[in-house]
């Protein structure tokens, strides 16, 4: 996915995720409305003043805008994240192989 869209994507995530609008989101930024509409849909690219101002209006990082959204939720999940490290810290081969473990054990439920 391309760096607009996935910015945005997150920017609705969050927003949302606090319950606000984007008129609401666009007031404490400094923006419009339908600048937050057009940034949220891909179709308005960001000058990383404003990137700030949304992070912190949102209350989280900027990097946050970046990522896939729910990561920070998955990794507050202390045993979600140890197997992720552990994954990691395997070869790729091993990785698939107990990839292919775990989806066959949740099949057969």
């Amino acid at each position: 996915m391309e760096v607009a869209k996935q910015v945005g994507k997150n920017v609705r995530y969050y927003r949302k995720l606090k319950g606000l609008t984007q008129e609401q989101l666009a007031e404490s930024t400094e923006t419009y409305g339908s600048y937050i509409g057009r940034l949220e849909r891909g179709e308005q690219n960001v000058q990383l003043e404003t990137l700030h101002k949304i992070a912190d209006a949102l209350q989280i990082s900027v990097y946050a805008l970046f990522r896939n959204p729910g990561y920070d939720e998955l990794r507050d999940q202390t045993w979600i994240w140890q197997i992720v490290q552990l994954l990691q810290e395997q070869p790729a081969e091993e990785q698939a192989r107990a990839y292919r473990v775990l989806k066959e054990m949740f099949r057969s439920k």
